[in-house]
């Protein structure tokens, strides 16, 4: 069977914690502040930069009123150094060699803003898998509106839908576009994978290619 997916980026295709929290603690250290530990901002990741550095102001009790400025900052930042530490997760480049092989079509719909999106994609050669790429900065929504998930379908071929990610944002995202979603259990998952709503689980990206196709047969 031939198939669409998109997927999420950060905590489920590459580990992106590392660069985000540098690119944060870069941001702190020009504000003479102490550096946050990576579980902490790890913790922040899921619903796009500006979330993440409103989380980060309201966690050191800082002044909401320059969020524009220390949002603006920590991009910066990050887009100086948006891979040096970001890997793909074990099996990424396999399964997608193998899901590409199979004819699937397949997207990104991230939060991340497009142009460290297309940089971490670029620098770690998985842009060549990828027809389309919508950032949190290509529509005027984000995720869990549905309209970027919407977007990046739309990009791609008419075929059976499925989008993958990590997180409880990326099931509400595919709730809400009433699309099957697989998640993916090593990445930023707040909660337990039970009271996450998906059609399936993996902690594993060799197992992808083939529950896709299952997902798709319920």
């Amino acid at each position: 069977m031939t198939f669409a997916l998109v997927f999420d980026l950060d905590g489920t295709l590459v580990d992106s914690a590392p660069d985000i929290t540098a690119a944060v603690n870069r941001m702190l250290a020009a504000e003479g502040l102490a550096a946050l530990d990576l579980a902490t901002v790890t913790s922040f990741v899921g619903k796009g930069l500006p979330h993440l550095v409103a989380r980060v102001i309201d966690y050191l009790g800082l002044d909401m009123a320059r969020h524009d400025a220390l949002t603006a900052r920590t991009l910066a930042e990050y887009n100086r150094s948006a891979s040096s530490l970001t890997r793909p997760y074990p099996g990424v480049i396999v399964a997608l060699e193998a899901l590409k092989a199979r004819g699937a079509a397949m997207g990104i719909c991230t939060n991340k803003p497009i142009e460290p999106a297309r940089h971490v994609l670029a620098d770690l050669g998985l842009d060549r898998f990828f027809d389309v790429v919508i950032g949190g900065d290509s529509l005027p929504t984000r995720k869990p509106n549905p309209e970027m998930l919407h977007a990046a379908f739309a990009a791609l071929p008419d075929l059976p839908r499925i989008y993958v990610g990590d997180s409880e944002v990326d099931a509400e995202t595919a709730q809400n576009a009433e699309v099957p979603f697989l998640l993916f259990t090593q990445g930023y998952r707040k909660r337990p994978v039970a009271e996450v709503p998906h059609r399936a689980a993996f902690a594993d990206f060799s197992d992808l290619p083939g529950l896709a196709s299952q997902a798709l047969a319920i």
